[in-house]
């Protein structure tokens, strides 16, 4: 299975939260995993708000950082390119998107189409699941 994860999703593997487990064992039985470069930055204003909401402690805070810049270099990171913005942009305004899901989406479908073999896109935002979905993509959690 080729696993597209946004931060949604990829946020619950450095941080326990519900929701965890079943991300981690989908990480574990995949073939490939990506991302779009957006999630690096994604994941620290995440991570960051965690930690300003009392959610995680300091030091968990530091072992999450620690853990996913490391693992960073694992993942297939779908690059910002002026395609993917535009169909980005198509995608905004066909399924009534937010920005950065509709570009997690594009980044997505774009890895897709390279890879010529079906992905699982792994969200927890509603509008990017439902979007995904109407645009032929196996969604989890389902």
């Amino acid at each position: 299975m080729n696993l597209y994860i946004d931060t949604s999703a990829l946020i619950k593997h450095y941080i326990v939260e519900e929701g965890s487990d079943f991300i981690n064992t989908l990480m574990t039985e995949a073939a490939l995993i990506a991302t779009g470069l957006i999630t690096r930055a994604e994941m620290a204003a995440g991570i960051n708000r965690l930690l300003r909401m009392n959610y995680i402690s300091r030091e968990h805070y530091s072992i999450a950082f620690r853990y996913f810049r490391s693992d960073w270099k694992d993942y297939e990171r779908i690059g910002i390119s002026e395609e993917i913005v535009a169909r980005a942009d198509s995608l905004t305004c066909e399924y009534v998107l937010r920005g950065y899901d509709s570009v997690h989406l594009a980044c997505g479908l774009t890895w897709q189409d390279s890879l010529e073999l079906p992905i699982v896109l792994v969200t927890y935002h509603i509008q990017l699941r439902d979007a995904a979905q109407k645009a032929g993509v196996r969604v989890l959690p389902e």
